[in-house]
């Protein structure tokens, strides 16, 4: 088996685990800008003990040549307690943002990882002139 057989893909829109990445469709090259990534921006997820996003990692994968990986943000708090599940003080919501610079055209590539439902994945194009 490999990695990719793993990994599941949909609509952001429509599905509750997919990575929504939100970013300009043209940008500056060499000049900085915000890229967004959250689950759930359409379709909440649970945000549980039992069932949550435990990270989602950013990659960007230029016209030609490998992908190169922007960040991970790891969500730690999903409400446990020693009072018992869902009973602690915080929750972290599945979302972060990045800020970065690129010199050519390329696609951004999220994945997410939920807990029970696995490893989950999107991606958009953008184009720097």
């Amino acid at each position: 088996m490999k990695i990719s057989e793993i990994i599941k893909s949909a609509d952001w829109k429509t599905e509750k685990h997919v990575p929504a990445v939100c970013a300009p469709e043209k940008v500056k090259a060499g000049e900085k800008f915000e890229v967004k990534v959250c689950v759930g921006k359409e379709i909440s997820h649970p945000n549980t003990t039992e069932h949550h996003i435990s990270w989602i990692q950013l990659y960007f994968k230029p016209a030609e040549g490998a992908a190169y990986e922007i960040g991970k943000i790891n969500f730690s708090a999903h409400g446990e307690s020693a009072k018992g599940a869902n009973q602690g003080p915080a929750y972290t919501e599945p979302f972060g943002a990045f800020t970065l610079k690129i010199a050519e055209s390329g696609e951004l590539l999220a994945a997410a990882y939920c807990n029970i439902h696995g490893i989950w994945e999107s991606s958009v194009t953008i184009t720097a002139v």
